[in-house]
């Protein structure tokens, strides 16, 4: 339970660590920075992968721990 928490965390931490990638429903009217503007660069890209790694790890640990308890 321990190693799903520190993930948990980790997971907590790269999601707020991306930068915004829109205004939220003012970007469905149209504008500059829409939902599907630009590719992620850099960081973000990085941020991104490490988010999609660690939330499939958290599915998996949280299964695991919930077969055992069960």
């Amino acid at each position: 339970m321990i190693l799903d928490a520190l993930v948990c965390i980790a997971l907590i931490a790269a999601v707020l660590g991306q930068e915004a990638k829109s205004d939220g429903m003012g970007g469905l009217g149209g504008g500059a920075d829409t939902v599907f503007s630009s590719k992620a660069r850099g960081m973000d890209a990085l941020l991104a992968r490490v988010t999609v790694v660690l939330a499939v790890l958290f599915a998996v640990i949280t299964i695991v721990i919930a077969r055992m308890t069960s």
